[in-house]
């Protein structure tokens, strides 16, 4: 069973750029590699966890390559790290890499689009608690929406390395087809078959895509897509996990879902984290507390980011 508490070890530790490549328009996929105690520490981090970079040294693109609607706020100061999970993470030898997924939406990661081979970033982690697997599970829902595609493709291969026995399934939302996070789309006969990302084939897991426009797969919400497979499951909520990271509207509806159905959830939250590691209290998450009607905060950087979905308090209901 992976336990909340894996990876507990961890520190600041030198990375080097091994690559960042641009998968879509403003969507990348950096690889850092550590070396000595830092792999050492990143080779146990479990799916769910994240790290903070420090980006302030990090240099500007040239003029013509940043977004229009990104011009005003290019030149701002980068004081505080950037939180991010993983999309993998891989060890070979005494060597551990990390796989980062990444969109460009303001200055920390338009200046992280220059990080180029072998510079250094200043990287503290393994941070938080990720996901866990409950005793009797069987099948695997894997349900992201935009950005949240990262931790859920570190995810699926956790699951089907250690947990073979387990169906895993994976659910992709964004608004369009040019919006999902991903490299590119298999051909048609494999979408049919119904492995139509390649990011979660390679791990023999099945998937499908939503958007909200109709350009790609389902046509709505990844949630609606959810809900439709969930009416023809024969299995629905025996033994089955909902794992999800997103934007919070669709986590809360997620776990709205999962309560119908009886079905265990968890949900990676995103919050503003100044620190990582619990002294700013700048990242909290109101939860209900067991028997009674009032709540309390926890901190995703601490208690989370993963946590139960019938345990947060949505403010969205």
């Amino acid at each position: 069973m992976l336990e909340e508490s894996l990876a507990k070890k961890r520190g600041n530790f030198s990375a080097t750029v091994c690559a960042n490549k641009q998968i879509r328009e403003r969507f990348y996929r950096l690889v850092l590699e550590f070396s000595g105690e830092g792999a050492e520490a990143f080779a146990k981090t479990g799916a769910g966890q994240f790290a903070q970079l420090d980006l302030s040294d990090t240099a500007l693109p040239s003029v013509e390559a940043i977004p229009d609607d990104l011009a005003d706020v290019a030149e701002r100061k980068i004081l505080l790290r950037r939180p991010f999970s993983f999309a993998d993470v891989t060890t070979k030898g005494n060597k551990t890499s990390v796989d980062i997924l990444y969109c460009v939406i303001g200055p920390a990661t338009l200046r992280m689009t220059t990080l180029s081979a072998k510079e250094s970033v200043s990287v503290l982690g393994p941070l938080g608690n990720g996901f866990w697997v409950p005793d009797g599970t069987k099948t695997a829902l894997l349900v992201s929406g935009g950005m949240g595609a990262g931790p859920l493709q570190h995810l699926a291969k956790v699951l089907t390395s250690d947990f073979p026995d387990i169906d895993v399934i994976a659910f992709a939302g964004a608004r369009s087809a040019e919006a999902l996070p991903f490299e590119r789309r298999l051909d048609e006969i494999s979408q049919q078959l119904g492995f139509s990302l390649p990011e979660f084939a390679k791990y023999g897991v099945e998937s499908l895509v939503a958007t909200d426009d109709g350009s790609a797969g389902f046509t709505g919400p990844v949630t609606g897509c959810l809900s439709e497979w969930l009416g023809r499951s024969k299995s629905a909520g025996k033994g089955m996990v909902i794992y999800s990271c997103g934007p919070e509207a669709m986590l809360a509806r997620v776990a709205e879902i999962a309560k119908e159905k009886n079905i265990d959830c968890q949900v990676s939250m995103e919050r503003r984290m100044a620190c990582g590691i619990s002294l700013c209290q700048s990242c909290a998450v109101e939860c209900r507390t067991t028997g009674s009607n009032e709540t309390v905060y926890k901190l995703c950087c601490q208690d989370g980011p993963v946590f139960d979905g019938s345990e947060v308090a949505w403010g969205i209901e």
